[in-house]
């Protein structure tokens, strides 16, 4: 299946490495124009270099206060009918342990950005009667894990504005759906014993870890007119560790 994205632009948040940046590069090789949206300054402009002329950088910090004023200059200049609000954190802890801190800034920047983000490009996409939102959840949102309760809260949380956005936006020609990846193999998961990683592996159907472009192509698919029948969905990305 070839899906052609030329002529759409697309905002992917947390991009500076990871998912985010495999979601960034496959939505440019199929021909969207990509704002690449971190924090990292020089991270994401070496990555809309090695890209080319369909990627553009973008300094973000999606806490800080002037969010919604610096995403309001973007869609303002060029519109976005792509967005993938993809950047997140953890900050593990046992409940009973847990900081509300912790518990605050990790709902903050999982969950309240992608309010913030979404409610600002919504209106031109309404206006343009065409629209994809890409939000990605996690397979701990689905499924729970110990030791994360304010993240997997965060990635149900995700879900849940999903379902209800889709519900209120179908009729706009706007999509909403959600990515629930599982176990993927990045600079974090690189650090484990290989022990660890059997035993990791020994959990997953496919006996295997998934890669940053095992979802990216799923965005990729959902970005595109192919996908023009499907919202309000969660493509789990894990595998089978979750069915």
């Amino acid at each position: 299946m070839n899906i052609d994205l030329s002529g759409k632009r697309a905002l992917v948040t947390g991009a500076s490495r990871g998912i985010g940046e495999a979601i960034a590069r496959r939505l440019a090789e199929s021909g969207a124009h990509v704002t690449l949206a971190a924090r990292s300054r020089e991270r994401v402009e070496q990555i809309a270099s090695e890209i080319g002329p369909n990627a553009h950088p973008l300094e973000l910090d999606i806490t800080a206060p002037d969010l919604r004023d610096k995403v309001k200059v973007l869609v303002d200049q060029h519109g976005i009918d792509i967005l993938v609000n993809n950047a997140g954190i953890t900050d593990d802890q046992l409940f009973l342990r847990m900081k509300p801190q912790s518990w605050d800034s990790v709902l903050r920047t999982n969950l309240d950005s992608a309010f913030h983000i979404t409610q600002e490009v919504l209106r031109k996409m309404i206006r343009a009667q065409w629209g994809r939102i890409i939000n990605i959840s996690s397979v701990v949102g689905l499924m729970g894990n110990p030791g994360q309760v304010n993240y997997a809260s965060s990635k149900a949380a995700i879900i849940g504005f999903t379902k209800a956005l889709a519900l209120e936006i179908g009729s706009r020609n706007v999509t909403v759906n959600a990515i629930a990846p599982g176990f993927i193999s990045t600079a974090m998961t690189d650090q484990l014993t290989d022990e660890a990683r059997k035993t990791l592996e020994s959990r997953i159907a496919l006996r295997r870890l998934g890669t940053v472009d095992d979802v990216a192509y799923a965005v990729v698919f959902l970005a595109s007119e192919q996908a023009s029948y499907i919202t309000g969905t969660v493509l789990n990305v894990s595998g089978g560790l979750y069915t």
